[in-house]
């Protein structure tokens, strides 16, 4: 008699706190079947809405600018590698001047696992952590170019430049498709 007062008294506080028991015969409600086959419909009309879309089928303009421009810009996506007396950094670029993409020595991140932020070392970790960073954004092909044409014979560009081409970045741009 004590423990079923104790139940019902516990069942009293449970329903004051807004909680019911389930019931033990629980009621079959048979559900309507619902026509998949509309989904599985493709639209006739599709529009790409991807701005790059364009670029990634090279039919994309590129900007030339004047014969007389200096560097080039006729590109979709630049890297550009700068080295300082303390660091390295690395950034691609758009044609019009804005940065997609940066990585740099002064990063804490890179800057905790390497001996010295400048050296040969340095330039081809930079290397790899910009080919996954490329990768992630989206940017498979950039336009890689030494601004100072005996700039590239250096060591640390040369790493550079390796890594990045292992990372599965194409240092090259497709050639735009004239129609």
């Amino acid at each position: 008699m004590a423990l079923s007062s104790r139940l019902l008294l516990a069942a009293g506080g449970l329903r004051a706190a807004g909680l019911r028991f389930a019931s033990t015969t629980a009621s079959l409600k048979t559900e309507t079947e619902v026509d998949t086959s509309e989904n599985e419909v493709v639209a006739p009309n599709f529009t790409n809405r991807n701005p790059r879309n364009l670029e990634q089928l090279a039919l994309a303009r590129k900007e030339r600018g004047w014969k007389t421009t200096w560097p080039k810009r006729e590109f979709w996506h630049r890297l550009r590698l700068e080295r300082t007396q303390h660091y390295v950094e690395a950034f691609v670029e758009r044609s019009n001047g804005d940065v997609v993409v940066s990585a740099s020595t002064r990063e804490w991140a890179i800057k905790r696992h390497l001996y010295s932020p400048k050296g040969v070392a340095a330039c081809k970790n930079l290397g790899r952590v910009m080919a996954q960073r490329c990768l992630e954004a989206g940017i498979n092909f950039v336009n890689f170019k030494a601004i100072i044409p005996w700039e590239h014979h250096c060591d640390s560009i040369q790493e550079f430049e390796k890594a990045m081409e292992e990372g599965g970045v194409v240092l090259r741009e497709p050639r735009r498709i004239y129609e």
